[in-house]
């Protein structure tokens, strides 16, 4: 048969291929993607060049043989080394915004983003208002709250130099310098001695929250990313209960401090039991997300 009359495979037959292999190897998901055809759609996606959601309306399109290859030779490394998709391809996406990703910090994952798109989170952030993203790793909330919210100033901390420089090409690529600061420290050792001029009206913070337990039974995915920025001590709440104590110190009168929590409702409530916190509705339950006022802080 002459080569050139062979058709090649679509966009779409190509990610069911790559699925069928992903499906077959026993992989843990949940690092920018929910299932093996999810992370199927990325791998494709990215040999086109096209975003996940471009690919979705490229589906009846041919591949070429190169392109194929390249998609399953991605998928076998993703297989062979069990790590996140993110790591392999250097690039993750989170509410549409792609980010630049290594091993230097976590991959951009948290639910906090869908609130920040929403809008949910207008209520406390006035125009030209003041935002902190404390333990910012990669800056992709940073990055997510300064392109909603395009009249505010935000800085953006964490102890980790490594994923600080993730954070600051980050940046760069959205052109944000000028909107979005960052800063080296451990949490508040970051900032400024507070004063008058340089509260905040919202802190977010996704902070490293998992358990004990539960960070010996991660699975190896997980392993792959800066333990540093997972482990929240014996019941998730060690950073957290630091993060609570100083934050009526940094926050405006009418300010309030964002956090995630993720599975660690049972263990927040027993270590806050005072705290009236509001949960927040994101797309995984009530329970993984939490506001707090600052009047309910003091």
């Amino acid at each position: 048969m002459d080569p050139e009359s062979q058709q090649h495979l679509t966009v779409n037959q190509c990610i069911n291929h790559v699925t069928q292999t992903l499906e077959a190897a026993n992989l843990h998901y949940g690092h920018g993607a929910i299932d093996a055809q999810s992370e199927a759609l990325w791998i494709v996606s990215k040999q086109l060049n096209l975003s996940p959601a471009e690919a979705l309306d490229r589906l009846d399109d041919a591949i070429s043989d190169e392109q194929q290859q390249k998609a399953s030779a991605i998928a076998d490394t993703r297989i062979s080394t069990r790590k996140p998709l993110a790591y392999i391809l250097g690039e993750a996406w989170l509410m549409g915004v792609p980010f630049f990703c290594s091993e230097q910090s976590i991959v951009p994952r948290s639910w906090i983003a869908e609130l920040i798109v929403d809008g949910s989170l207008e209520t406390w952030l006035p125009a030209d208002g003041k935002a902190l993203d404390l333990c910012t790793g990669n800056g992709s909330l940073a990055i997510l709250l300064a392109m909603s919210c395009p009249d505010i100033h935000v800085s953006a901390c964490d102890i980790s130099m490594p994923a600080l420089s993730v954070a600051a090409r980050n940046i760069d690529r959205h052109s944000l310098s000028s909107q979005v600061e960052l800063l080296d420290g451990d949490l508040w050792d970051a900032l400024p001695e507070p004063n008058e001029d340089n509260l905040f009206d919202l802190i977010i913070c996704n902070p490293p929250y998992v358990n004990a337990a539960s960070m010996n039974a991660l699975p190896t995915e997980y392993h792959a990313e800066p333990e540093l920025a997972l482990a929240g001590g014996e019941d998730g709440m060690d950073i957290i209960r630091r993060i609570i104590a100083s934050a009526p110190d940094y926050l405006s009168e009418r300010g309030a401090i964002l956090l995630e929590i993720g599975n660690e409702y049972e263990h927040f409530k027993k270590a806050f039991p005072q705290i009236p916190a509001i949960w927040m509705e994101v797309s995984a339950g009530e329970e993984q997300v939490l506001l707090i006022q600052a009047e309910d802080l003091r």
